[in-house]
């Protein structure tokens, strides 16, 4: 009796095709696109009936992708790198220490993860081009590290909770000081959130358009998003070559998450865990 087909079944597999179908169709209709000439865009779902990579060599000839793509690879490594070594250092002591400042440290850092980020754009933007970074990358790699940081260092503090403190007594008993005990002993076990930190914070990075629009916007800095906007113009819009570049520009992110995409799950888990 249980085995017999229901229409709550039926009902659930309906709409699982439909949330399939949410995903598949702007899938589909990226890559068709891609590989069209001009003059098959009109009819979106047709199959190209001549696929060229011609697209892809515009896109990549005409774009400047080539220096857009080293701006993305150097902003978004060295903004994940920060991240990832900042966060952890102050989630060491957050995590260990129970003292009232440590928790109204920390408590300051969540109210950061409240705060949205369009209420410090005008400040920050100011504080960066007075000291005169803006249209330079370092000064975009220090505005990703300051705001995702508090997303980043409840992360970590979450998981280094779920840690035993007797990994700590261990290294300090054999005359490990607190950095030495962070670095060696506790640093490995931290390797899941890692991860986790780092795939997110790298797809938010890589594909995030306003930032470096605002900051690195009259230069030659300029990132894929932004890049890939410039086929967008003001009467017409070259689609085929656009989907071309959106390809090129997720392949590295998508090898980046397909290679680490155990360590975010592992990452959740054990947070989940803790």
């Amino acid at each position: 009796m249980s085995d017999r087909y229901t229409w709550r079944k039926l009902a659930l597999e309906v709409g699982m095709i439909v949330a399939a179908a949410i995903f598949v169709v702007p899938l589909y209709l990226l890559i068709v696109t891609a590989f069209k000439s001009p003059s098959e865009t009109s009819s979106p779902f047709a199959p190209p009936s001549a696929p060229t990579f011609e697209n892809f060599v515009t896109a990549w000839e005409q774009g400047n992708l080539p220096a857009a793509l080293a701006n993305s690879v150097i902003v978004t490594v060295a903004s994940v790198l920060l991240l990832v070594v900042t966060s952890s250092l102050a989630a060491y002591p957050l995590a260990r220490i129970t003292q009232g400042w440590s928790r109204g440290a920390y408590l300051a850092f969540l109210f950061g993860l409240m705060l949205p980020i369009q209420l410090s754009l005008i400040p920050v933007y100011l504080a960066m081009r007075n000291v005169g970074l803006t249209g330079t990358l370092l000064g975009i790699i220090l505005v990703y590290g300051g705001l995702q940081m508090p997303f980043c260092i409840f992360l970590y503090v979450e998981f280094l909770r779920s840690v035993p403190r007797d990994y700590d007594e261990a290294a300090s008993i054999d005359g490990a000081g607190h950095f030495r005990t962070f670095v060696h002993v506790l640093l490995p076990m931290l390797r899941p959130i890692t991860g986790t930190v780092v795939v997110l914070n790298s797809v938010m990075i890589w594909n995030d358009f306003y930032m470096p629009l605002l900051y690195l916007s009259g230069t030659g800095n300029q990132t894929l998003p932004v890049a890939i906007y410039g086929f967008v113009g003001a009467w017409t819009s070259q689609w085929n070559v656009i989907f071309a570049a959106l390809i090129l520009a997720a392949l590295p992110v998508l090898v980046v998450f397909m290679l680490m995409q155990k360590a975010v799950f592992r990452g959740y888990s054990s947070g989940l865990k803790g």
